[in-house]
């Protein structure tokens, strides 16, 4: 005996919509018919007829989840159908139109699923809202979505918004993207007689509206002024400024003439950061993307690669090394992460029979390559364990350049202080300091010193050529109280 159960929908109306052929499968039917729920016109039209249904609501207060609602609904309409034989499930509009019951059904092989019919409420929205869907038109349910699913510039429209809590769930959403006064419809029962459609601010979602599991609400296509916040408008913005009747600096730019921006901005970056600016860092790592997305646009343009090759190599490079958090690997510390890491590069870039100083560009700092170096060393074991060693290493070293001083030899000299300076990246890598940042940090702040320095003699009509060491130093001591 073949188990089956009939999915019929309802349609999103009252029982007049309802069609003929559909209207006495369930005034015929002899046994009570399942009902996801009773809430809906057709229903209650029904059993004023004398069908008799079973209805899942007080499954909705079993469970915490919806998940787990519709799990028991579809595990219970199996169970009654291996009982019975056939049976009957109503639900809301058409059974193939955000119905996950449906859908579990439909996925059972233990049970034959037979979707009868029902109208969708989609063809009544469309016309109730004089919308063509053919322009770009997105379906969501309220109850499960999520921010960057959404197409601003398409029609919207969100299902099951039926308390006041899923609409604030909406409504707190979209306000990351929109205004408040931005007008979301509220449509109510389409294509019912009791249909409404009202107009709203969206922040007044969830507060000046009736609510119900009849509940739909519609976000029209978005202008361009509200989306200067996304990534897709930012691509446009490029793409435009490199275009035919784009800006001539920009469309003038190549990957060689942008390669100082990049290291402006960054230091810019890097100078907010220290100075715990928001605001800055908020602007400039913006620079930082900008040069970003123009390589990109310029990789394109010359038919080479695009930013979403650029992001597709970077996500999947972030997945394959970080099998402990995308696979199956185990790791327990930092240290163990990073081993991984390495690991998983040097495989990738095929270097196991190449110098393990390979791969570290000529274009950082010299600083930088000096930290990068004793780092690619410490992999094999050439380091030191703690700092006694490196402060040993320090001291002998600058023991030498007193001794090159003495010898008056220039080139011996430069040797010597070089040697010193390894010496002392080698200390602020053992610490964790990046070198790089530590002279960028000390910069900055002698650059702040002695400006003020040169406003305090300006403002007292003294020449700083003129001034002794005493006199400079007492006003960068108070530059340093100021800080």
């Amino acid at each position: 005996m073949r188990h089956t159960i009939k999915v019929i929908g309802l349609g999103a109306g009252d029982i007049e919509q309802l069609p003929l052929g559909i209207y006495r499968t369930l005034i015929e039917e002899k046994h009570p018919i399942f009902v996801r729920t009773l809430d809906h016109p057709v229903v209650k039209a029904l059993q004023s007829e004398d069908v008799s249904f079973i209805s899942y609501d007080s499954v909705y207060q079993q469970h915490d989840q919806f998940e787990e609602v519709y799990q028991a609904i579809v595990d219970d309409l199996i169970k009654n159908a291996k009982e019975k034989g056939s049976i009957i499930y109503t639900v809301p509009g058409h059974p193939m139109l955000a119905e996950k019951t449906v859908q579990l059904l439909l996925n059972r092989e233990d049970i034959h699923t037979e979707v009868i019919g029902g109208k969708s409420f989609l063809d009544d929205v469309f016309s109730a809202l004089h919308m063509d869907p053919i322009e770009g038109f997105q379906f969501l349910d309220a109850t499960n979505f999520k921010r960057n699913e959404l197409e601003y510039r398409q029609h919207k429209l969100f299902c099951q918004v039926y308390d006041s809590m899923i609409a604030s769930e909406v409504k707190l959403t979209l306000l990351e993207d929109l205004g408040p006064d931005f007008p979301v419809t509220v449509l109510e029962a389409v294509g019912s007689e009791e249909e409404k459609k009202v107009t709203i601010p969206l922040v007044e979602l969830d507060q000046t509206v009736e609510l119900s599991n009849l509940t739909a609400v519609y976000i029209p296509p978005v202008t361009e002024d509200h989306l200067n916040h996304t990534f897709f408008r930012l691509r446009e913005v490029i793409a435009e400024l490199r275009g035919p009747n784009g800006c001539p600096w920009d469309k003038k730019q190549t990957h060689e003439s942008l390669r100082k921006y990049l290291i402006e901005e960054s230091y810019e970056f890097i100078e907010a950061v220290n100075n715990q600016d928001d605001d800055a860092m908020m602007e400039e790592i913006g620079d930082v993307l900008l040069q970003v997305m123009l390589h990109s646009q310029i990789g394109e343009d010359e038919g080479f690669f695009t930013i979403d090759d650029v992001i597709k190599t970077l996500t999947n490079k972030m997945i394959r090394r970080h099998p402990h958090v995308f696979g199956e690997i185990q790791v327990e510390n930092e240290k163990e992460v990073m081993d991984n890491w390495n690991q998983i590069k040097q495989q990738e870039k095929g270097n196991k029979d190449k110098s393990l100083l390979d791969g570290i560009p000529n274009e950082l700092s010299q600083l930088s390559i000096a930290e990068e170096l004793q780092k690619a060393a410490a992999k094999v074991g050439f380091d030191w364990s703690d700092p006694e060693p490196i402060w040993d290493k320090i001291n002998e070293e600058a023991q030498e350049v007193k001794s090159a001083i003495q010898l008056n030899n220039q080139n011996e000299l430069e040797s010597e202080i070089g040697d010193f300076l390894f010496a002392v990246v080698n200390l602020a890598r053992y610490y964790k300091i990046n070198p790089e940042l530590a002279i960028h940090r000390t910069n900055s702040k002698f650059r702040s010193r002695f400006q003020f320095i040169e406003t305090k003699v300006k403002e007292n009509n003294f020449k700083i050529e003129d001034m002794t060491l005493e006199q400079l130093d007492h006003y960068w001591n108070q530059a340093k109280t100021n800080e």
